[in-house]
């Protein structure tokens, strides 16, 4: 489902795949060779979300906003499955791990890697090209050269599965008119 909600409606590039039983609804930008996956909610009715190109939002995940706090999700970021994003700032090639949740004006730095289930509260900064866990989330070690082409692998293949599930998508909904 993608709606209006107020005077705001989904800016989504062409590009873009959006799961057919995802929600996007309010004022969301979504950059070009993002993909929006499975059951994912992407509530824009109280501020911005701005979502870069090739980012992958998986299943199930949630991402709002409090007032006056946009959440922004810059290029080639990675959201794992069931995590929640709220009005944090996510900078170029980092991930979050499955089932992470992400608070208001915490910022995760470029390329930086935040380990499944953490938690990282309110204001915290992560620096760049660090791995982060834990409830709360705390620096652990920089990133090495593995753990990097691994984040670069998975952001590949979700750009590629994005487009494939976009011409199956396209292909339906050919089949239906």
């Amino acid at each position: 489902m993608i709606s209006r909600y107020g005077n705001h409606t989904p800016c989504i590039a062409s590009s873009a795949f959006i799961a057919e039983n995802a929600c996007v609804t309010g004022d969301v930008t979504i950059g070009a060779e993002s993909s929006i996956w499975f059951h994912t909610v992407i509530r824009g009715d109280v501020a911005p979300t701005i979502i870069g190109d090739r980012v992958n939002i998986q299943d199930q995940s949630m991402l709002h906003q409090s007032p006056n706090r946009t959440l922004l999700i810059e290029d080639d970021v990675t959201v794992g499955h069931q995590v929640m994003l709220h009005s944090a700032v996510i900078r170029k090639n980092a991930l979050i791990g499955m089932g992470s949740i992400v608070l208001d004006g915490a910022e995760i730095g470029e390329g930086a890697f935040i380990g499944a289930g953490s938690l990282v509260p309110p204001g915290k900064v992560i620096p760049p090209g660090m791995l982060a866990f834990g409830r709360p989330a705390k620096v652990i070690r920089p990133l090495n050269d593995e753990d990097q082409a691994d984040m670069a692998r998975i952001r590949r293949e979700y750009v590629e599965k994005g487009q494939a599930y976009k011409i199956i998508q396209s292909e339906k909904q050919g089949e239906i008119q």
